[in-house]
């Protein structure tokens, strides 16, 4: 029941703070604990990540406001900023990669697979992003689920001197949670799951 509470409350958190709700070695904890234990395709383990803490995770999001700025017209980047500076407001962020040298190696070695190996990394890095989620909202902590890739992806590599193989998939402001989510409707699950 504990997992499906924190399946329950698990929401996009926007208004985030700085308030170490939770110590950064616990944080660092849940994220080996989640990349440990996440399955993927033949047992590949192909997801890498990057936590990214107080200055490091504000220059996250200023490299992908300037990213942005030639990109979104001037009369809507004002928006695009406040929202990327709310991301920045939080406690730190959580970067999500796949490595590509590991589903390449894959896909020589089981060609019959070959074209399915960079839909299973994928899948496998969804739900790492889920459970690493799912942790931080269990021990009090608000997060979204953010994607400017491939948009970022070469000032990322640069900043952090991350390998080339390392393709990013999504990034994870996370922090205190400053202000709840709003109401979230259900579609009638009878149109979403059928049973015989």
């Amino acid at each position: 029941m504990e997992y499906m509470n924190a399946l329950r409350h698990r929401r996009s958190i926007y208004a985030l703070g700085k308030k170490e709700v939770l110590a950064r070695p616990r944080v660092e904890e849940l994220v080996r604990e989640a990349v440990t234990h996440t399955p993927s395709a033949f047992n590949s383990q192909s997801s890498r990540t990057v936590l990214l803490f107080g200055e490091e995770s504000d220059k996250l999001w200023s490299l992908v406001g300037e990213a942005l700025k030639p990109l979104v017209p001037p009369e809507s980047f004002g928006k695009t900023l406040e929202k990327l500076q709310g991301f920045a407001k939080g406690y730190g962020t959580i970067l999500f990669f796949e490595d590509q040298s590991v589903v390449e190696g894959l896909q020589g070695r089981f060609p019959l697979y070959a074209e399915k190996f960079p839909l299973w990394s994928a899948q496998s890095n969804g739900m790492l992003e889920f459970a690493v989620w799912t942790a931080l909202e269990s021990e009090g902590l608000g997060a979204s689920l953010q994607h400017y890739n491939p948009v970022i992806d070469e000032a990322v590599r640069k900043a952090w001197n991350l390998p080339d193989t390392w393709k990013l998939y999504a990034q994870m402001p996370f922090g205190s949670v400053e202000a709840p989510a709003g109401e979230k409707e259900f579609l009638p699950l009878a149109d979403r799951i059928r049973v015989f």
